[in-house]
């Protein structure tokens, strides 16, 4: 596995190194350490000597066009402003996308330990055990819920949410903070997740939508649409109560 072995130790040598004075800022304002450089050059270089007739798209490196049609989008520490807080809710993320569009959704928890994984046709997994996932297997779904009211919602950056938006969920359903919105949901553990406020980037919704449809729910931007054609906001839920979040939102827009 490739998010396993050195990506793994670059990420824990980080953990504990991260901090204000490691950090830096890139053009668009966001945070970027050596970790983040370092394991995207891991999983490039993995990913040419695999499959070097593929394109590759990645957060810190930009694109690399290949032959075959078919890319890979790499976010190799998803959550790095909670990275270089101590904050323990990141991840290594990477996604497969051929000519139907997206197939495998992979993230990898280092601070757990586990792996959601998903490909098109396949189901959804959680691996978790001795060497990042290497061990046990689990089939993983969303939650049967179907009653609006006291539903389970992750948040995620709420601090930037408009209070038209925040009151409205708050005022019918349980509002939690965010411990990783997708596999919160893709497990079962939420019955859905909001993501507002700025604009995510693609690299950080490529994985979403197998591994959430995988999981049996759905996944879309707040208004409804694809989600990796919207505006990068994020409504995940477990199918059953989309159309009534989606509702919500509206109202509160």
């Amino acid at each position: 596995m490739i998010t396993g072995g050195n990506a793994r130790w670059g990420v824990w040598r980080g953990w504990g190194e991260c901090g204000e004075a490691g950090t830096r800022l890139k053009a668009d304002g966001t945070e970027v350490t050596d970790v983040d450089v370092e394991v995207e050059e891991l999983i490039r270089g993995e990913l040419g000597r695999r499959a070097p007739q593929d394109g590759v798209y990645g957060e810190e490196g930009g694109v690399v066009l290949g032959a075959s049609g078919r890319r890979w989008v790499v976010d190799p520490v998803n959550g790095t402003a909670n990275f270089t807080r101590r904050v323990p809710l990141f991840s290594n993320d990477l996604a497969y996308e051929d000519e139907f569009g997206p197939a495998i959704g992979v993230v990898g928890m280092p601070m757990s330990g586990e792996i959601l994984a998903a490909g098109r046709g396949l189901g959804c997994w959680v691996f978790q055990g001795p060497g990042f996932g290497a061990g046990e297997a689990r089939r993983v779904r969303v939650s049967d819920r179907a009653e609006l009211d006291g539903a389970r919602v992750q948040a995620h950056n709420f601090g930037a949410w408009s209070g038209e938006l925040l009151a409205a969920l708050h005022r019918r359903t349980l509002l939690l903070p965010s411990t990783g919105c997708m596999a919160a949901v893709a497990t079962g553990r939420a019955d859905a997740a909001v993501i507002a406020g700025p604009a995510m980037g693609y690299e950080d919704v490529a994985t979403m939508p197998v591994i959430v449809s995988e999981a049996g729910g759905r996944i879309s931007d707040l208004r409804g649409v694809d989600v990796l054609a919207g505006d990068m906001s994020v409504l995940v839920s477990n199918g059953v109560l989309h159309e009534a979040l989606l509702e919500l939102v509206a109202k509160a827009s």
